[in-house]
């Protein structure tokens, strides 16, 4: 027989009456308990819409680890859970997805702090989740700024999450967290020294993992299966910073390359760099799996009550891509660079002699005088039968070397020395080579053509001169031939469904577009032309940093660019992530805000260290340009960037108005990165320095 009930209790069930009928209210209710050990991950929320939002949870029994277990999910208006408004039982965190569990709860209140909590009843227990706090986005006519922070790139082994220690302190009123990408990065990161046992990442399976050859007979294991992909989102949710964010904030997330594999496109990998078919579709379905358990997105429009992440489309149906409507001035189009993308425009294993681009195509397209010089001279190797024996043996000896078989190297030297091959490549292996009667080939007279040494491939298998520094100016001529002979095909990035969607979307009437992209649409060129004391001559040219991101698809780039400026009367931006490094610029009259990396290397690291592999020590002029004064060096090659900061770890915070929007990075030097500031708050506080700008309609930035 139930207690009687006092006027206290009666006032408490109407309250909870007049927000919901979900649920009853008495007071045989068990006090709930902290539980927070049967939620190593904590909880999170994310898709905050105008009345629902998504709420995730992971649940860990130790008891019962095969088990799949009953929980209950409580949400109020208040972090007392007196104002409740959905009381629901018996949703099920299963074992056979790790006990994850995401809800979907419907008919909330538009833009409303909601407070939640999973319940787990054992031994006659209610033992409670860490509370968690979301809020639900503005109905599509309020007159209201929106405010959301942009992040991306969080590495964990060695690494600490400084920045989200930081976000945490200045307790930000965010309406949401947009992470564009890099969550996790699917290795277990054993070649990065970490002195901290809790900064390391270990597969519970390294059974399962893949073994990644990474030279100098080194390796390292890479997710593969589903078990490898969910214990990085265990490991990397286990920081205490990142998360008490999700408990604080929603997040609205999509994944860039590392979810599954480094510069990956549609199910490809690119470890070996063209050594072996690395097309892996189950890979990415094992990685999509994990990525739709841990993170709390709804990509299905799921009904209210427990996402069955089953039902999620995956490789090749997945479909990421969405929009959400922020009150009256923000429309956010979250777009997926990664699943529809075709292939890197000069794959990683052309022969770099190889002739794109004959005296034909270049004469239809008026451009023979462009290339009239002796370096572009190539010849029917055929022809020169002496010269093409010892090009072949030259490339089974290179790629044997790479770690091929002879009979694998042997099979491509006769694929690829054959056909019109350039002599600014073949004639200086030649001379190596210093075989009698294969001499080099006199370049007068012979038809120009553009091959692929002449776009910065220099070797058979190597991302160099293929996903990163690339000739820019001959890049730039091969990407529009191939972009107009292919049917546009080459360069559709997003895909043809998607790109529709995202440029009929961008209709709407909301004053801003916001176009969320994994990838930088910064143009980021390092223009050594004129500095004349590059050596040799034949480095000085304009290159493109990385043509992983959008500047590999520059035609398709400008295209969207100026149809999203064109439709939204300006009103359009991008923001993105990836490369390690904060940008502001305009592009194509487009404003774009690239947010540097939460916890990772910085771009002017990793820029040292491919130059200094490159052969141009520190105190070379090249290394000077590219890597010293990278920052000075990327102005004078797009002089769209307002602000670029190369070394600095952080975050950006947005706030989006009616006449124009602001922008402030937050930014700790990256290396800072490796210390660990949980119990000196103070001191990380002094470490940040702070630079906003104002961004009005056609790509106008400015500080301030």
């Amino acid at each position: 027989m139930s207690q009687p009930l006092h006027r206290r209790t009666v006032l408490k069930c109407l309250v909870a009456a007049a927000a919901s009928t979900a649920f009853g209210c008495s007071d045989d209710e068990l006090p709930v308990e902290d539980g927070r050990t049967y939620f190593p991950q904590s909880v999170a929320s994310g898709d905050p819409r105008v009345t629902s939002v998504v709420l995730w949870t992971r649940m860990v029994d130790p008891e019962r680890p095969e088990a799949d277990v009953a929980l209950t999910l409580v949400v109020a208006r208040d972090e007392n859970f007196q104002q409740r408004v959905l009381e629901q039982a018996g949703l099920v965190a299963r074992a056979a997805h790790g006990h994850a569990l995401k809800v979907k709860v419907t008919r909330l209140e538009p833009r409303t702090r909601y407070y939640y909590r999973f319940i787990l009843e054992k031994d006659g227990q209610r033992l409670g989740s860490p509370v968690g706090r979301t809020r639900t986005a503005a109905a599509s006519g309020t007159n209201a700024p929106v405010r959301f922070a942009v992040a991306n790139c969080q590495d964990f082994r060695g690494r600490y999450y400084n920045s989200w220690h930081r976000l945490l302190q200045l307790d930000e009123d965010l309406d949401f967290v947009l992470f564009v990408g890099d969550y996790v990065y699917e290795s277990d990161s054993s070649l990065v020294p970490s002195p901290d046992p809790a900064r390391e990442v270990r597969f519970s399976d390294p059974g399962s993992a893949l073994t990644r050859d990474v030279g100098g007979g080194r390796t390292e294991l890479v997710a593969q299966s589903v078990s490898n992909y969910r214990d990085l989102y265990r490991t990397y949710r286990s920081d205490p910073f990142l998360q008490q964010v999700h408990e604080r904030y929603p997040f609205i997330v999509v994944w860039d390359d590392h979810e599954f594999s480094n510069d990956c496109w549609d199910a490809h990998a690119t470890y070996t760099d063209g050594r072996t078919e690395e097309f892996q579709p189950e890979r990415r379905r094992n990685a999509e799996l994990a990525f739709f358990e841990y993170m709390p997105l709804d990509t299905t429009d799921s009904p209210a009550g427990a996402i069955d992440v089953e039902d999620v489309p995956r490789y090749p149906d997945t479909r990421i891509w969405r929009d959400f409507v922020f009150g009256k001035h923000l429309r956010l189009l979250v777009t997926d660079y990664r699943t529809h993308r075709p292939d890197h425009l000069i794959p990683e294993d052309a022969y770099p002699a190889t002739v794109a681009m004959d005296a034909a195509v270049l004469a239809g397209l008026g451009a023979t005088a462009a290339f009239a010089a002796d370096a572009f001279a190539y010849v029917p190797i055929e022809e020169f039968p002496a010269q093409q024996a010892v090009l072949r043996g030259a490339y089974v000896q290179l790629a044997v070397g790479a770690g091929l078989s002879v009979a694998d190297a042997s099979a491509r030297a006769e694929a690829a020395v054959r056909g019109n091959l350039a002599l600014a490549y073949v004639n200086p292996v030649l001379v190596a080579a210093a075989q009698p009667g294969a001499g080099p080939i006199e370049p007068t007279g012979k038809p120009r053509g553009l091959a692929f040494v002449h776009m910065g491939k220099q070797e058979l298998f190597s991302s160099i001169g293929a996903r990163n520094v690339v000739i820019k100016d001959t890049f730039d001529v091969y990407a529009a031939w191939r972009y107009a002979t292919s049917g546009r095909e080459a360069q559709d990035a997003l895909g043809e469904p998607q790109e529709a969607w995202l440029l009929e979307t961008a209709q709407g009437p909301q004053t801003w577009k916001v176009v969320a992209s994994s990838v930088s649409t910064t143009s980021m060129i390092w223009d050594l032309r004129a500095k004349p004391d590059v050596e040799p001559p034949t480095v000085r040219n304009r290159y493109y940093f990385s043509v992983d991101q959008w500047d590999g698809f520059p035609d398709k780039r400008r295209e969207l660019l100026t149809a999203l400026r064109d439709g939204t009367g300006g009103h359009t931006l991008f923001v993105a992530g990836d490369i390690h490094a904060a940008f502001a610029s305009a592009e194509h009259g487009v404003p774009c805000l690239t947010a540097p990396s939460i916890a990772s290397t910085a771009v002017q690291e990793e820029a040292g260290e491919a130059v200094e592999a490159a052969g141009f020590p520190p105190g070379s002029a090249v290394y000077r340009y590219v890597v010293t004064e990278q920052e000075a060096t990327f102005r004078e090659g797009n002089p769209g960037i307002a602000f670029v900061d190369t070394d600095a770890h952080g975050f950006t915070v947005v706030e989006v108005g009616p006449e124009e929007v602001r922008a402030a990075y937050h930014l700790i030097p990256s290396t800072e990165v490796r210390v660990d500031y949980g119990a000196r708050p103070e001191e990380l506080a002094a470490r940040f320095s702070r630079g906003d700008f104002r961004v009005r309609p056609g790509g106008t930035i400015d500080a301030g």
